[in-house]
């Protein structure tokens, strides 16, 4: 069954996973207790708005704010699968 993310529904980091900036890569990681993820520029800025109070339809709207020059629904697009892959690799909870 494919997971489903609502606008509504508020998403945190999984307990023991930490978002970080990684100067000698230059990007940002998410650590976990087994290891170490590198992210993309855009997995970083989605994950950097994931703080457990801000929904899903806030997210997207701060990520819109912050990228004006983006087309028109790609933000929440590329916001709504990257959380739903993110969901199904066990990255991050949502309710």
């Amino acid at each position: 069954m494919a997971t489903i993310i609502r606008g509504a529904s508020i998403c945190r980091l999984r307990p023991g996973w930490r978002l970080q900036w990684e100067e000698a890569q230059q990007r940002h990681v998410l650590l976990y207790p087994e290891g170490m993820v590198q992210l993309n520029d855009t997995a970083g800025a989605i994950l950097g708005e994931l703080d457990g109070q801000r929904d899903v339809d806030a997210v997207i709207r701060r990520l819109e704010a912050r990228y004006p020059e983006a087309p028109a629904g790609a933000i929440a697009l590329d916001v709504n699968d990257f959380l739903v892959d993110a969901s199904q690799q066990g990255w991050i909870q949502h309710d």
